[in-house]
């Protein structure tokens, strides 16, 4: 008897497990959360329609404001959300109230005033680390992986922290562990010493103990950015053509010393707002040296790439920096702003803006819509080598579609997604430009000409065309001949 109590002893003097209190409470635990999310779709090819639904779980946790944050892809065009407390098998109705797929973060927050109070009087919010985790530190990931209804708690290592790529148009701190990370797993607390340093994102499916974090920082930078409701993203400075300085004939060229490091800058073509010129060394960024690969030690010595501090230091809308010109130092100031600039955009939790004109339907192209969109070599943004807007609204239009079956389609084919260049020698700025152009068409035929050369050209008589509108609608099922931020230009 006496070694059972003093082995019962012993296991009370273990220290708690990092996810629970010192007292032994898992708050943290407590706090975790079960994500049901109904998942729609888009459909590109029938924009007027939504995919099948799909059932997916995922896993979030309360953060202060009484709110829930989760990933963005675990929710993302969902036509209902439910959350389940721990130890419990309610669903509550919940609501996306801000989200963004650049970063994979979205916000819940539950819609029945009852349940709300209830429930977060009994789940209080997490605690965030302010630092980054010291690399080695043995982490928690705690959730609902699929394979079972209760909470799973994995153990790892955390292994690296670089900046990299989350999506196309979007970099941040990133934490890679070796915690056993599976599907349902996403969006919920990475923990150290009972604090959250960051949401679990994603796994390596053919590597195995391999799974990544969205850091505190970055959390905390989506959180203010979304005070409004809307992801407005991270600082931008809009210049490339920044290149490492390895090379020995490079340096020896720019006459660098072997102690003087940086990235030269090699832009081809000036941009009037960016002070820099071709040649230009960056030497620093805020006071931290850039060394010859474009990394810069922060916290702990941690190295990584020097973008990192445009969104530390610059969301003021500009940052300050040392470059080396001719040999001399000189202080600069880059302006940022917070403007995505890329013709093509991402579609993000919203649905394609489309236009049925006949047997053609219209849409704009989104980078969802891959490669033909993005690297299609006809495209005018490829043929200019630019892919930012050259103007104001400029947008790519393209057949989503092969043309709807009617006769007036006779001998005409659809090649691929094709970019619509004209209609009628008309040059098409964007999708509400088309609407317009055919609203005040005249003349007996309407001319399509395409960017693509594989495409041929469509002519089609301008009344069988408005004729058979009607027609096609009805016998494809197509309630609106198009979304509704195209109505006010068809009818005004």
């Amino acid at each position: 008897m006496r070694y059972l109590l003093a082995l019962v002893v012993a296991l009370l003097a273990l220290p708690a497990p990092a996810w629970a209190q010192a007292d032994g409470s898992p708050s943290v635990r407590d706090s975790v959360v079960k994500v049901y999310a109904t998942y729609r779709g888009p459909s590109f090819e029938r924009p007027w329609t939504k995919e099948s639904p799909e059932e997916f779980t995922g896993s979030g946790f309360v953060i202060d404001g009484n709110r829930i944050v989760t990933n963005a892809h675990v929710v993302e065009q969902a036509s209902q959300v439910f959350v389940q407390p721990p130890n419990s098998s309610d669903r509550m109705r919940a609501e996306v109230i801000a989200i963004s797929q650049d970063i994979d973060l979205a916000i819940l927050e539950l819609r029945n005033d009852s349940e709300r109070d209830a429930f977060f009087s009994k789940h209080p919010a997490v605690t965030f680390r302010d630092e980054l985790p010291p690399i080695g530190s043995t982490v928690q990931a705690i959730g609902y992986p699929v394979g079972g209804d209760q909470q799973s708690v994995t153990e790892g290592v955390v292994s690296r922290i670089e900046f990299a790529d989350y999506s196309q148009t979007l970099a941040g701190l990133r934490v890679q562990v070796d915690a056993a990370l599976n599907p349902g797993n996403s969006g919920g607390p990475m923990v150290l010493g009972g604090e959250v340093i960051g949401v679990t994102f994603s796994g390596i499916e053919y590597a195995e103990n391999i799974g990544y974090v969205i850091p505190v920082e970055e959390v905390n930078l989506f959180l203010d950015d979304v005070k409004d409701g809307t992801w407005n993203g991270k600082p931008r400075l809009h210049a490339s053509g920044f290149q490492t300085t390895e090379n020995p004939a490079l340096r020896s060229r720019l006459g660098l010393a072997y102690e003087q490091t940086g990235l030269v800058y090699t832009a081809q073509t000036a941009i009037d707002e960016i002070p820099l010129q071709k040649w230009d060394l960056l030497d620093a960024v805020g006071g931290f040296d850039v060394d010859n690969a474009g990394l810069i030690t922060i916290e702990d010595g941690l190295r990584v790439l020097w973008p990192v501090l445009l969104q530390r230091l610059g969301q003021g809308g500009s940052v300050p920096v040392t470059v080396v010109r001719d040999g001399s130092p000189v202080e600069l100031t880059l302006p940022l702003d917070f403007i995505d600039r890329d013709v093509v955009q991402a579609l993000g939790n919203a649905y394609p803006e489309y236009f049925v004109y006949g047997p053609l339907v219209f849409t704009k192209g989104y980078s969802e819509m891959g490669w033909w969109i993005l690297y299609n070599p006809d495209s005018p943004i490829a043929r200019r080598g630019d892919p930012h807007r050259q103007f104001e609204g400029e947008e790519l239009v393209v057949v989503s579609s092969q043309l709807l079956p009617h006769p007036i389609t006779k001998g005409y084919e659809i090649a691929g997604r094709p970019i619509l260049k004209s209609v009628n020698g008309t040059k098409i700025k964007n999708l509400a430009h088309l609407v317009e152009t055919l609203r005040d068409a005249e003349g007996e035929y309407l001319e399509f000409v395409f960017y693509d050369r594989q495409q041929e050209i469509l002519i089609f008589s301008r009344d069988e065309l408005n004729d058979s509108i009607e027609e096609l609608l009805d016998d494809n099922g197509i309630r609106k001949q198009m979304s509704d931020a195209m109505r006010p230009h068809w009818r005004d």
